[in-house]
Order: structure tokens, then sequence, then C-alpha cells
């Protein structure tokens, strides 16, 4: 009992000992970052902006909203605790000849001078903003405390918004006859709710939805300007009845157009291509109604060039056509420029009439790639390269073929008992065969042409020298990708029509899971011979802008998701063939084949803070269930934890399942795999200013683990249950340093364990951290999430 007594005395002084050292850090980081005095470098005379709010009469009136209005910001509080990046610019000197002081105002921010006129330009932006938004008595005061003697100002913005204008009703006035019945039969465009905000930024929407209407009906030269809005208000009341006017420009109708011709040019470089369009140069090829003029040579069939066009002579205009023509002439890798030019060509036998020229430029026919990179996984280094040859025009059809080769090798410096090799070594090759169209046997043009989508053909060879064992890997595969871009974010899918796997074990390792594992029919299934015939599809949405925009985005969000089966098709053969199993399976080629569900689906949501500052919550799950023909999952379709993606005080596949606990010896290895997973992560974001904006760093805290659908000898504790998996789940914390130089991010992350579930391992090793048991060092390419 006194021994007992001891340890939790010796526990608690540890905590003690840990929560006093994370306050004095915490207490000299803030005492650095806060440099001096924030007033450092205040001119005299001038004052440092403190800090801005707005306050409101109502809890209605949108406060955050109105931020957006403010021409002047204070500076940056780093997790709304003290001002870092201002600490920072205060820390540098003031001889700018000096790198150092250079340096740490690259890094830091200066601070932020009051300017009266800013302020009252952000007091007229607020009013105005409650004006648009249905408050129209709306008045906005400044109400400044200033402290001359410490050089600090802070501003509230006192609203008084008073009660907002509603929208009673709304009615149409629209002279033009045509018009009128396109907008009655689709009402829902300009249709209002009663009592609904008097909100112009609402109006404008609907000015803008009819107006693209209008353009999709044929209305080519229709403008927004041509739609206004007349607001009736009653004395004493705050409803306003709303008439929505059409304008007839002239006074005469507006006019439908339609499409005379509808020129390719592809080789499109400058104005005069358009006037040898016009000449009808001698190399132009006419096909179905569309008129393709060449120039170097017919580097594209007409056929392609049909196929993706939907603007076609003799049809009413449609501004949804052309756009829709855009994105799918996108989908021809050999093209690098596209362009559709509209021009009127005025009235035709009484009608007016358009013609369209889709300008086009041609991308490089061919390219070679190469990559080349370095590992290290607890101090053992290894190297990896490949090659990648890509032919955007193989038959003139925008075809694209792939050929990529991969070789990678890891020497282990140690190696455990048993181990049939001290390397891991790979050699991959694939080959694909990329159609831009909907490529399947039997099916009609029309519905080729309605569907965005590629035809993937591929085939892949894998050999792998591990460890514990020596696998070959064979596949072939079917399979169609599309894309929507839309103006607010992309979404991308992929359907896997036939997915075809066969895994082979030389029989060397097959004997040497018979000496490691004779009683292991579980560990035995996972590595012998196997073949998988699976169907799936993937789903992926991001409305993330590229590159150095996704700094000034507010916030985004990226989803993916995918499920995919294996197996049913060849079990309803095999029944209804009446084949004969063999061991409890049914088998083809004498090959027992999978089948299993699958599931993931992963979900990031970035906040910028500010440009330099981030937010990044990420979670991912996962189950995979196998059924009748198999009594495991393969192990190549199983979850893994740890690693620089996961929970990163693990390395890759030394995590999990449950409280499994892993020892140094190749049956425990192999064993950390699992048919269900979860991870959590969250990540905090800062970048360096100026000159060394491509310097980031990276603060985080990881969650998660695997486990087991079913309950496996060789994997004692990996078993999911609802009422012990949350003690299961193993957590970390950590830091990193990246390099972004726009086209890849290098990424080095430092993950240190806190909570370890592992049986006979110690639990919570935040309290007592050693650096070679419970740190992990990665190095990656590319954001984790």
């Amino acid at each position: 009992m006194a021994k007992n007594h001891y340890f939790c005395a010796v526990e608690k002084s540890a905590k003690a000992y840990w929560a006093a050292l994370a306050c004095a850090v915490l207490v000299v980081a803030c005492a650095l970052l806060s440099g001096c005095s924030p007033t450092k470098y205040v001119p005299q005379g001038q004052m440092l902006l403190d800090g801005v709010k707005i306050k409101a009469d109502s809890c209605d009136v949108p406060t955050k909203e109105l931020e957006l209005y403010l021409k002047q910001k204070p500076n940056v509080k780093m997790l709304g605790l003290w001002r870092a990046r201002l600490g920072m610019y205060n820390l540098s000197g003031s001889d700018s000849t000096r790198w150092y002081n250079r340096w740490l105002r690259s890094l830091g921010q200066p601070p932020v001078i009051y300017d009266e006129q800013l302020a009252e330009n952000s007091r007229r932006q607020i009013e105005q903003g409650l004006i648009n938004s249905g408050y129209l008595h709306a008045s906005v005061s400044i109400d400044s405390a200033a402290q001359p003697e410490r050089k600090r100002i802070s501003l509230t913005y006192v609203v008084d918004a008073g009660e907002p204008y509603r929208i009673s009703s709304l009615r149409l006035s629209v002279p033009d006859t045509a018009i009128a019945a396109i907008l009655r039969a689709d009402s829902a465009i300009y249709a209002t709710r009663p009592g609904a905000p008097f909100d112009l930024e609402a109006l404008d929407n609907i000015r803008f939805e009819i107006t693209k209407l209008l353009r999709n009906k044929g209305y080519y030269a229709f403008k927004k300007d041509d739609i206004g809005f007349v607001a009736d208000t009653v004395r004493g009341s705050h409803d306003i009845a709303l008439t929505l006017r059409v304008a007839n420009p002239g006074g005469l109708p507006h006019e439908r157009y339609r499409i005379r011709n509808v020129y390719f040019i592809t080789d499109y470089n400058n104005v005069a291509a358009l006037a040898t369009a016009r000449a009808a140069a001698q190399d132009t090829v006419e096909y179905r109604g569309l008129r393709v003029v060449y120039g170097k040579d017919h580097y594209i069939r007409p056929s392609i060039l049909y196929e993706k066009c939907f603007i076609q002579p003799g049809a009413v205009y449609d501004e949804a056509q052309v756009n829709r023509t855009y994105e799918f002439l996108s989908q021809l890798s050999i093209l690098k420029y596209i362009n559709i030019d509209v021009r009127p060509v005025g009235p035709v036998d009484g009608q007016q009439m358009v013609d369209a020229y889709v300008l086009l430029s041609r991308n490089k026919l061919q390219n070679v790639t190469f990559a080349l990179e370095g590992t290290n996984s607890e101090g053992d280094l290894g190297v990896g390269g490949s090659v990648t040859y890509r032919q955007r025009n193989l038959t003139h059809r925008s075809d694209e073929l792939v050929v990529k080769a991969r070789a990678s090798y890891e020497h282990l410096s140690k190696s455990a008992e048993g181990f049939v090799n001290n390397r891991y070594t790979e050699y991959a090759g694939e080959v694909s065969y990329t159609v831009p169209k909907f490529e399947f046997p039997l099916i009609p043009l029309q519905y080729r042409r309605r569907r965005a989508a590629s035809t993937e053909f591929a085939v892949s060879f894998n050999y792998q020298e591990r460890p514990e064992y020596t696998r070959v890997i064979a596949g072939a595969a079917w399979k169609y990708k599309w894309t929507h871009k839309r103006r607010t974010h992309t979404v991308r899918h992929t359907f896997d029509l036939v997915d075809v796997n066969y895994v082979r074990l030389p029989k060397s390792t097959i004997n040497f899971l018979d000496s490691i594992a004779p009683a292991n029919p579980l560990l035995r299934y996972s590595y012998e011979d196997h073949f998988i015939m699976r169907m799936g599809y993937s789903f992926y949405r991001t409305n993330r802008k590229p590159g150095e925009q996704a700094y000034t985005q507010p916030a985004s969000t990226t989803i993916r998701g995918s499920v995919e089966i294996a197996g049913n098709l060849l079990y309803a053969i095999s029944s209804l063939a009446g084949q004969q199993k063999h061991g409890g399976v049914y088998k083809i080629f004498g090959i027992q084949y999978a089948q299993y569900v699958k599931a993931e689906a992963d979900w990031t949501r970035v906040y910028n803070i500010s440009p330099n500052h981030a937010l990044a919550l990420h979670g991912a799950g996962g189950v995979a269930v196998p059924y009748l023909n198999s009594r495991m999952v393969p192990f190549e379709k199983r979850f893994y934890a740890g690693g620089a993606n996961g929970v990163r005080g693990w390395g890759v596949r030394s995590l999990g399942p449950g409280c499994y606990a892993s020892a140094n010896d190749v049956a425990n290895f192999i064993n950390q795999c699992g048919d269900i997973l979860l991870t959590l992560n969250v990540e905090y974001r800062l970048r360096a200013g100026g000159w060394w904006r491509w310097l980031e760093g990276a603060f985080f805290v990881d969650a998660g683990n695997i486990w087991t659908i079913r309950s496996y000898e060789n994997q004692p504790g990996g078993e999911f249950k609802f009422d012990k998996f949350y003690e299961q789940i193993a957590a970390s914390y950590g830091a990193g340093v990246r390099l972004n130089f726009s086209y890849f991010v290098i990424r080095f992350d430092l993950g240190v364990k806190a909570h370890n579930p592992a049986r006979g391992q110690r639990h919570w090793p935040l309290l007592h951290p050693r650096l070679r048991r419970d740190c992990q060092l990665h190095f990656a390419i590319g954001y984790p999430f």
C-alpha cells in the first residue's frame, strides 16, 4: 500500500511539474512575443489602433457581417490573446541595414496607426451596408476611447438600426409580352415570401437570375440594367410593395437571336485568324453544320469537336449551352487555350443572328517528367524515383496515353528475427489510356454527349520485397471520371466499373508464414494468393481556391467519400453454376476471390483567421466488412493508423488496432491493420510575411485509431466495442515546419505521443515524455489534409 501511495505522489508531482513548466513557457513566450511595448514604433502624436467593436441596438443586426466594411482593423491577436506578429516586429531594432532586423520585420506586422479618415469611411460603409439590408433609417456613430499618453485608441461603432423595412408584395410590369410569358412560367426566380427583408443584394440577385434566364432563351443582347424595381411605401408603415419592371430600350421589344454559323479556329493566335475564318479559308472542313478551320495540321478530328460542342447552327442562342461547351472542351487535354467569341451579324431574313467563333490553341503533344524522393523511417534512409511519359493526342482524338514506372529502396539498419529481407524494395509500372468521352458498347451518340465523362483503361504491375514477405500485384481497370466546375466549387466523380487485382505471394513467403504462424489462419488468409474483382465510386468536392488565393478565402471545405463492393458478381455466378466450395469458399482459376464492402469519408475545414494564420479541422472514418466468401478483408484494402497524414505521434502502420500492443517481430507488425478507422485532427497554421512567405509553421493535435470488426486471435484487444472504443483513441501533439514553393510543399512534422492505448505500455506519455520512445519525425510532400 505504501508503494502505491509513493507512485501516486510521484505522478502528482510530475503533473505539477509539467503544469508549472507549461505556464512558465507560456509566460515567457507571451513576454517575448509582446516585444517590449506594442507602441514602440508608433510615432509621436499618433496612436495605435488598440481595438475595434461594433455595437448594435438590436441582436437582429448582423454585426459580424458588418465587420467586412471596416477599412482599418487592429493588429491580429494570435488565438485572441496577444499580438504575436506585432511583438515580433517590435523585437527588431531601428537599424534597417542589419539583416536580422529586416528578418524580424518580415516575420512580424507593423503597428496599425489610427487614421481618422479611414474610421469615417468605415462608419459610412457600415451605414450604407445597413441601408442595403433594409434598415433604411439606420445611423452609425463612432465612440472613441483615446489614451494619448499611452498612444492608444479604441473605437466602438454604435449602430442605431431601427426597424427594418420588409417586402409585402411583388408584382410584374413587363410591356414585352414574350418576356412576360417567360417570367410568369418561371416565377420562382423572382418570388419573395411576404415579410422578407428589403435587401438590395437579394434584389440584385433576382436581376442576375432573370438576365441569365432570358439569355438562355435567345435574348443575347439583354442586360441586367434593363431590369429595375420600384418601391412603394405606406406612411407610418415599414411594408414595401415592389414592382419589377423590364424596360424596352428605345421603346422596341427585345429580340431573340439564333445561331448562324459556328467556326472552330484550331490554331488561333491573333485577330487575323478570325478574318481567315470569315473568308472561308481553303483548309476548312464542314462537319454536321460546324466549320473547322485548320492551321498547320489537322491535329484533332472534327467528330471530337462536334461531340463537345452544344452551340448548333440554326438553334436559338442559349448562353447555358455556350458555358456547357466550355466545360466539355476543357476535357480535351490536347487543348491549351479555349475561348468562345459570339458576335452579332444583324438580321437575316428578318431574324437577328450571331456567329460563334470557338478559338483553340494546342497544348504540348507529349512530355516526360521525373521525380525523386527521399524517406526517413526511424533513422532508416531510403530513396525512390519515378518517370512518367504522357502522349496527349495518340489518334487525333485528344486520347491520352500515360506510361509510368516507379522504383524505391529503403535499407533496414536492424531487423527482427525471422525477416526474409533487410530492405524495402518496390518496382511498379502502369499503362493507362484515356478517351475524353463516355465509352460503352452500343451507347448512342446523343447519350454520350450528355455526359461530361472520360473513360480510362489501365493495366498495372507491382513487385514488392518487404522484410516480412515478397508480393506481386497485377491489375486492370475500366473507369469513368467526370468533373463539374462551378463558380463557387469543384466536384469530381470517379466510377470504377471493373477493377481487377490479382495478388500472389511466392512460395518462399508461404513457407515463411508456415514457420511463424502455423496456427494463425487469419494471418495466413491475409497473405495467401487471392483475387479481387471490385466496383467502386468516389466523390470529391471542394471550394478551396488554388495557390495564393486560398489565404484570402475566409473558409474552405473539402469532402471526399468512396464506397466499393467486391466479389458479388463472382459469388452469384459460382452459386448459379453449382460450383463446389473448397475449404468453405468458392475459387476462380484455383484462387479464392475476396468478397467485402468498404466505405470511407474524409472532411476538412480550413478557417483563414488572417492572410497568414489559419485553423484546419479534419475528420476521417471508414469501415470494411467481409462476408460470404471472405473471413477477412484483404490486407491491401484494410485501414492502418499513424504516419504523416494520421496520428503523427506514431510511425506509419505502428498504431492499433484498439489496445493491441505491437512487439518487434514480423507477426505483430503485419497485424497492425484493421477494418474500422477514425481520425480527428486540429492544426493551427501560420506563415511568415514578406520575403519569407514561403516559410510556414504549424502546431497540431491528432487523435484516432483503427479497430477490427470481429475478434481475431492474432489481434487481441483490437475488436471495436461501443463501450470501450473511446478509451482506445490514441492522441498526439506536435509542431511542424513547411516550405511552401507554390507548386509543392515540403513538410517536416514532429509528433509526440500524448495518450497511448496499447496494453503494457505507458498510457499517458504526456506526463513522462521520452524522446526515443514517444517522438516521431515525419517528412512528407504536401499538407496532411
